[in-house]
């Protein structure tokens, strides 16, 4: 049977899942929720790199990529941090909708997948 790695597992979730050299993280927010799309955006790619790193990988190995924004209009935003935060040459497949948050403070939350 294959091996199944799990870090920061709790009861509801793991922060992250390495099956067969995919590494799959959960939804990652911000911390400072004082900050705004920006601020919210650059903490969570940058806790992105250390957990893709902590899993042997990196961001030049994403495959998918899934964000959520509370408000679309602050995709723009956000979006100023994510492209230049990509690998050149290396965008995943993704998906950037609206959605209510479980903290209203949270602005943004962003969930990828990556290979090794």
């Amino acid at each position: 049977m294959s091996k199944i790695t799990r870090q920061g597992t709790n009861a509801i979730l793991s922060t992250s899942v390495e099956y067969h050299n995919f590494v799959y993280l959960a939804g990652i927010t911000a911390d400072d929720l004082s900050k705004d799309i920006k601020g919210q955006t650059a903490e969570v790619l940058a806790k992105i790199d250390a957990a893709l790193e902590a899993n042997g990988t990196d961001k030049t190995r994403l495959l998918t990529a899934t964000i959520w924004v509370k408000h679309i209009a602050d995709r723009g935003a956000m979006n100023e941090l994510w492209t230049p935060w990509l690998a050149p040459g290396a965008a995943p497949a993704r998906a950037c909708v609206e959605a209510n948050m479980a903290d209203p403070r949270h602005l943004v939350e962003i969930m990828v997948t990556a290979c090794r």
